[in-house]
């Protein structure tokens, strides 16, 4: 199973190996106390299932025996992983070991709080439980990719080709030991080009998933370890089961930990559970959920401030990492929509041409030819119907579109996902670095008793209020001098949002606000040293430092304070109002309260500060301030104000989710963030709308309790994952389905996935965002995962299909644009090569149903499919959308497929019939010319094909021979050729939109106009270049010819011209559903 960084954890304790080890499930967390005495001393009996007799065969163990054992160990666990229950992974994860007594904990475990493990007791749960390792991901092998591209989707039709091409040369040459070539030349064509293009796909793929190599990153490689009284630097997959281990600022946490003692410790758990700040980690158990309580640190996150000591309750699979890598691996791939829609376009033409092969079978047969011959003509009518340049078009489509999107920012993995894009009809998106910028910024501040709302764009070159007030002067100069984080050196040059900065990141956004107003925070601090300071810790909720300041000329000691407002405020008698201070009395108590509540309902971080000037008597300079035993007064302060900060969302995104809105796109937002937050974002960003009120909004309107309120009254609704959790799959369907803008917040990656799940239930095709280890799981399950390129979890890059290679939402609005367009474009392609298919299919049925001779050979439908239709086919991927392709809603995936009866209808009912009549007209002019006029050409095929006839009469009594008729034969194929490519220009020019008119969609796309051109020019070619007759094929005829197919593509070009403006004019109409593709 995959963790963090693609890579499976190989430990493999099962469910009951974590009983063995005392891990409480639901029913044994809830079990009485004397059960769970029952259960742990059955663990302290089959906690040592081996014997180490002496200390050399300790040394022994921990040898190349041991290596081998637990090689050996590590692929059973694999083996097992690959088969474990994936509805049971889906479940939430219940334990109970952040909520015993850390002494019972100790118990259960069998370790010691002072002492650690044993190396012997070590070494015994090393080989029964594995290596605490990461070993590489299942994938797909690149043989079976390779394979893939060869043989599936569309490429299976062009072998059935060449497969019955073989057959039939064949069977030709049992009649003849020196047959003709075509069918032969036209196999090895087919196998050349399926084997071409599936190489040259599977090299796009292979190109994009280089990206995804370096996965090794997020291993923490070392861990202190204590064991035996001893502290030791081990390898991290060394690890066990109540090991103790220490952690502190810069390392990853190398397995689940109980926290035994912290000191100021902080984690980033943001690709865990998608908070944006840092996490306080504490011995304190706060919450029933693990993922939320403070005693725990999970395996991969990073400690980003302080240090601390914890006991090893979980590793490998076991951890709540590795429970999500485990439901991610083994999660089936979710087809494409564009390998099921050609998948549906093959099944149409395999009907198609086997059909009418069969019909043409039986009347041969009843013509009294051969059974040999009749199975002759069968193979090449199905051949005559197969596409053979589609799937090259398709894939050079693709390609162009990727690499289109790519200059976007758009990385595509696999070619087909670009169409998936645009046919999505939700988006479930991560809130933390996705629709926001992951990184906290100042948003309001209040101080004379007004909330002042800060610039939170990028530039952040507004400002609500003057930067001269006395009361902003003293609240910056607070939060600048009561502040730890600093600049990295070497960046002046640098914008001061693109800084790096030293220290947390609710400090750092204070240092940047006020760098940004103040400016030159460095050299205020220079000016005013620290002398004294009382770090923040979780149980005063306060931080305190004292300063040198000159204060008009002498020298004194400025306290200052921030924290949680309430903590802080309880601390000041006065407060700042205008450049001075007054009483804090109860009215101000009031202002404060209300203006606290405010901020805080934005689901905003809200700190307090306050200064407190020392009186220079009883502190003069050179004072020894003591921050243990407290000798300076922590009360009596003069309150500055508030500030409050939140990770912003990008500037572009409230644009985007408009854009999505208007395309009939649902954006919701899951997140494992707060749901005060979450909601907050959703209303700046517009996933709720103005005027939606959720359920809890229309009970504060009416003044009356939730509980009262209908939930479907609501138009919008916020869903915390602990409701989430309790919901059947039904429950959430309706949620869903009843409610048009919907947040999740505080959910685990298992209920992402159920979301997701419940999404594709009611029949939409779902893309997910996502930038953390939570969002995998969702990711895979999806129809098209996208992931975040600069803050994307390596996990969540393997896991998904497209990747934003600026973590920009807006982006995706560009690749759903793209998405449309491609699909829309490869309607016209396909539509455009229908049509040549009825033309090339018609001369056979001529030659068996009436004996004609054959008026096109299989080397020029070659040249049709593989040389001149090829690049104006292409050149339609180039074609700008249509003005409404941002303004309707998705497509419906089980009426507006790429392949409709209305296209096959058009295409090659009404265009094809229409190119037919052209070349047939062309063909018969031809012959007729040469003095063969209709009424003889009927019936004339076995003696035309006969070459013992040197005499063949026409009809002015001329005799022809057998090589004059073949001269004739093969000046016919070049004709009909040249007929079959002037009426692709008229249907190029059908097909270039769909709805628009040739008048309002304009000839800008250049690459079409030059195809025609190119098209063109490899006809003349063909037709006329010396030499070519005998290798080829192609006889020249003269030039008058060209007029004959030329009124056809006239018709053909008024009737798509006319069909359109009546659909445009009587929309809903029998010419708008029936006649438009």
């Amino acid at each position: 199973m995959t963790s963090q960084n693609g890579y499976h954890l190989a430990s493999a304790c099962s469910s009951e190996g974590a009983t063995n080890l005392g891990y409480s499930f639901d029913e044994e967390a809830n079990g009485d106390t004397k059960n769970n005495k029952g259960k742990e001393a059955a663990a302290k009996e089959s906690v040592l299932p081996l014997r180490v007799e002496s200390s050399n065969q300790l040394t022994e163990l921990s040898g190349t025996t041991t290596k081998k054992e637990m090689k050996s160990k590590k692929k059973k666990k694999k083996a097992k992983s690959g088969s474990e229950d994936v509805d049971k992974l889906k479940s939430e994860m219940e334990m109970d070991d952040h909520k015993i007594p850390i002494e019972d904990l100790f118990s259960r475990l069998q370790t010691n709080a002072v002492t650690g493990l044993s190396e012997r007791m070590a070494a015994e749960r090393l080989l029964r439980d594995g290596p605490n390792s990461l070993s590489p991901p299942k994938d797909t092998p690149q043989i079976i990719k390779f394979l893939d591209k060869m043989f599936g989707g569309f490429a299976i039709l062009l072998w059935i080709g060449a497969v019955l091409c073989f057959i039939a040369y064949g069977i030709q040459f049992s009649d003849d030991p020196k047959p003709d070539g075509d069918n032969l030349y036209l196999a090895i064509v087919l196998v050349v080009v399926v084997a071409v293009t599936g190489a040259f796909s599977y090299y796009q793929d292979y190109s994009s998933s280089k990206v995804m190599e370096s996965f090794k990153n997020l291993i923490p490689q070392y861990a202190l370890v204590i064991r035996e009284e001893k502290q030791l630097t081990l390898l991290a997959d060394q690890l066990v089961v109540g090991d103790l281990v220490e952690i502190k600022f810069g390392d990853r946490v190398p397995a689940d930990l109980r926290i035994i003692s912290a000191q100021s410790l902080k984690v980033d758990n943001s690709s865990l559970t998608g908070e944006s700040e840092p996490q306080s980690r504490s011995s304190e158990f706060t919450h029933d959920n693990p993922l939320e309580t403070k005693n725990i640190a999970f395996f991969s996150t990073n400690v980003i401030e302080g240090t601390a000591r914890g006991v090893v309750i979980r590793t490998g699979e076991n951890t709540v990492m590795g429970r999500i890598a485990n439901l991610t691996s083994g999660l089936d791939t979710t087809s494409t929509t564009l390998s099921r829609e050609m998948a549906h376009f093959v099944h149409i033409i395999v009907f198609i041409a086997v059909t009418v092969a069969a019909i043409f079978f039986i009347i041969a047969l009843c013509f009294g030819y051969e059974a040999l011959t009749a199975i002759g003509f069968l193979i090449g009518i199905i051949v005559a119907n197969v596409p053979e340049g589609l799937l090259a078009t398709v894939c050079v489509m693709l390609t162009l579109t990727a690499k289109r999107m790519a200059r976007k920012n758009c990385l595509v993995k696999n070619l087909e996902c670009v169409e998936t894009l645009g046919s999505c009809s939700i988006i479930c998106s991560d809130k933390t670095g996705t629709l926001t910028q992951n990184r906290m910024t100042v948003a309001h501040m209040w101080f004379d008793n007004t909330i002042f709302e800060a610039d939170t764009s990028l530039t952040q070159d507004c400002c609500g209020f003057s930067r001269d007030s006395p009361s902003w002067i003293a609240l910056s100069r607070v939060a600048m001098l009561c502040n730890r984080a600093s600049f990295k050196p070497g960046q002046e040059r640098t914008p001061v949002l693109q800084r790096e900065c030293n220290g947390d990141a609710s400090e750092s956004a204070l240092l940047k606000c006020v760098e940004l107003s103040i400016g030159n925070v460095t050299q205020h601090r220079a000016a005013a040293p620290k002398v004294c300071e009382i770090p923040f810790n979780s149980t005063n909720k306060y931080q305190v430092s004292i300063h040198e300041l000159d204060c008009d000329g002498e020298k004194r000691h400025l306290l200052v304070m921030k924290g949680a407002p309430e903590r802080i405020l309880e601390r000041c008698s006065t407060i700042k109002m205008n450049g001075r201070e007054v009483d804090l009395d109860e009215q101000m108590t009031e202002y404060f309260q209300k203006a606290y509540d405010d901020l805080g309902g934005l689901g905003e971080r809200v700190l307090g500060f306050a200064d407190l000037l020392l009186p220079s008597d009883r502190f003069p300079i050179g004072f020894k301030f003591d921050n243990e035993e407290v000798n300076f007064p922590l009360d009596g302060l003069s309150f500055a104000g508030l500030m409050s900060m939140i990770d912003p969302p990008r500037p572009n995104v409230p644009d985007a989710v408009l854009k999505c809105r208007c395309a009939g796109i649902r954006v919701i937002m899951v997140t494992g963030d707060h749901p005060i937050t979450a909601k907050a974002i959703a209303k700046q960003v517009g996933i709720i709308s103005e005027g939606n009120q959720t359920r809890e909004d229309i009970a504060k309107a009416r003044d009356v309790p939730v509980d009262q309120v209908n939930p479907w009254d609501a138009t919008a609704c916020v869903v915390h994952g602990s409701e989430l959790k309790d919901l059947s799959s039904a429950d959430i369907d309706d949620i869903l389905s009843h409610h048009s803008e919907i947040v999740f917040a505080r959910t685990s990656p298992q209920q992402k996935l159920i979301i997701v799940e419940g999404c594709q239930r009611l029949g939409n095709i779902v893309a997910v965002t996502g930038d953390g280890v939570n969002d995998s799981p969702a990711l895979k399950k999806s129809d098209i995962g996208i992931a975040m390129g600069i803050t994307g979890s390596d996990v969540s890059k393997q896991a998904a299909n497209m990747i934003l290679l600026d973590d920009n939402f807006a982006s995706i609005v560009t690749g759903i644009e793209e998405g449309r367009l491609i699909f829309d474009n490869l309607k016209k392609t396909i539509a455009y090569t229908i049509t040549h298919m009825v033309p090339e299919m018609v001369p056979f049925l001529l030659y068996i149903a009436i004996s004609l001779p054959l008026a096109l050979g299989t080397v020029t439908i070659l040249f049709i499919d593989l040389g001149t239709d090829i690049i104006p086919a292409i050149s339609l991927a180039y074609e700008k959308p249509e003005n409404d392709i941002m303004q309707k809603p998705p497509r419906n995936m089980k009426t507006q497929k790429l392949v409709t009866d209305t296209l096959i209808g058009v295409a090659g009912g009404q265009y094809g019939v229409i190119e037919a009549s052209a070349a047939v007209f062309t063909f018969f002019v031809m012959l007729g010319q040469q003095g063969f006029f209709p009424s003889e050409t009927v019936q004339i095929r076995a003696s035309w094909d006969d070459k013992s006839i040197t005499n063949l009469e026409d009809s002015y009594g001329q005799e022809w021979t057998f090589a004059q008729r073949k001269c004739v034969e093969y000046s016919v194929y070049s004709a009909f050729f040249m007929s079959i490519v002037v009426c692709q220009w008229a249907n190029l020019l059908a097909c270039k939109t769909r709805r628009n008119s040739l008048v309002q969609q304009g000839m800008i796309n250049h690459h079409l106009t030059v195809s025609l051109l190119l098209e063109t020019a490899l006809c003349l070619f063909l037709c006329y270049t010396p030499g070519l007759q005998e290798a080829l094929k192609f006889y020249p005829f003269r030039w008058w010819y060209w007029i004959c197919p030329m009124p056809f593509a006239l018709l053909m070009m008024t009737y798509s011209e006319v069909r359109k403006v009546i659909a445009h004019r009587y929309p809903g109409g029998f010419v708008e559903r029936e006649l438009l593709f």
